[in-house]
């Protein structure tokens, strides 16, 4: 046990301080232990069952656990020396903000205690997700407290972060850019006006600079596929709340495709039957080679391997063009088991 360095004792004894609670205090846990006086040769050699071994453990255990718990630190809460007017300790605040990752976006409130964010969750005052939220949405607050981000303005050199002021780091990025000819701006995808008025801005006074954008999961193949069957290079946009039959090859539009949030919310506006007099709902087919949070909420969910994809596109074509008197396309085939699904589902 510790001196009496605190403003608080117990008992009589440690208050006053004495001579002799200091020497029992400072031979709680003895260095050396009188092993040779205990461990005589009639106690080595007494028999011990397993009950009585498993006792003398968690004993020894319960007692290391009490001793090295018996010295809690003190936290102390301090209080402001100039409180900002809109933190009340205990008090959350509210603020509207907007996530916005890839293709990823919803409008979300941000709750935060004593300027700290601890929870996110959804707007309802917005037109898009109305107050649905995505799981990355959700996840994004733990970004700001990762150990591994960096505290303030810095630079890699050999590897490792070197950490400067910002009037450093603008003088080294000014002087840089005076001197380079061509200049690359890499970037995410990103949907926000004021940004994309900085980047004209910065493009307009450094005519050698050029932004590249580049998402890990990228939407590149549905606009060429866009582009090549309706002339415009542009991501389509779905109304799941106005469709009857939904028929997704792979799409995992409540998981992670396009807008999941937005589609989630209409998803589930026709998933509900509203008047049992004239009940309504969508029916759901869904196509894929792996399970997804879409395909675990479909009505008939139709397993193929990765490359019949293509095969089972065509398939359907062909099942809807018979009956159109349309002429089909060559297609390898699919699994019969799944073969026969997709006829099921022309008819």
């Amino acid at each position: 046990m510790k001196k009496n360095k605190q403003n608080f004792w117990v008992g009589v004894a440690q208050l006053k301080d004495t001579q002799k609670f200091e020497e029992i205090s400072s031979n709680e846990f003895p260095e050396e232990l009188p092993l040779e006086k205990t461990l005589t040769e009639e106690v080595l050699q007494a028999p011990a069952s397993r009950r009585d071994f498993l006792k003398y453990l968690g004993f020894g255990l319960g007692a290391a656990t009490i001793a090295a718990s018996c010295d809690i630190p003190v936290k102390r809460a301090i209080p402001y020396v100039v409180k900002p007017d809109e933190i009340v300790p205990g008090i959350a605040n509210y603020y509207a903000s907007t996530f916005v990752r890839g293709g990823d976006y919803c409008s979300v409130l941000v709750k935060t205690r004593e300027g700290r964010p601890i929870k996110i969750e959804g707007n309802s005052l917005c037109p898009v997700t109305k107050g649905g939220t995505s799981a990355r949405a959700q996840a994004s607050v733990l970004d700001l407290y990762n150990v591994n981000r960096f505290q303030g303005p810095g630079m890699m050199k050999d590897g490792k972060f070197k950490a400067m002021s910002w009037e450093e780091l603008d003088k080294k990025v000014s002087t840089a850019l005076s001197s380079a000819a061509v200049v690359r701006i890499l970037t995410h995808t990103n949907l926000s006006p004021t940004f994309k008025a900085v980047l004209k801005e910065f493009t307009e006074r450094y005519p050698g600079a050029k932004v590249l954008t580049y998402d890990p999961v990228s939407c590149s193949a549905l606009l060429q596929a866009s582009e090549a069957t309706h002339g415009a290079a542009i991501v389509p946009e779905f109304h799941f709340d106005k469709a009857d039959t939904i028929v997704s090859f792979g799409a995992d539009f409540l998981g992670t495709w396009i807008s999941p949030v937005e589609y989630a919310r209409q998803y589930t506006s026709r998933r509900r039957i509203e008047d049992v007099k004239r009940p309504n709902m969508s029916y759901h087919v869904q196509v894929e080679s792996h399970m997804s949070l879409t395909g675990s909420n479909a009505d008939k969910r139709i397993l193929i391997r990765p490359s019949e994809q293509g095969a089972a596109i065509a398939a359907l074509y062909n099942a809807l063009a018979a009956k159109n008197g349309a002429p089909a396309v060559a297609a390898p085939k699919i699994n019969d088991k799944a073969a026969a699904a997709i006829r099921e589902l022309s008819n």
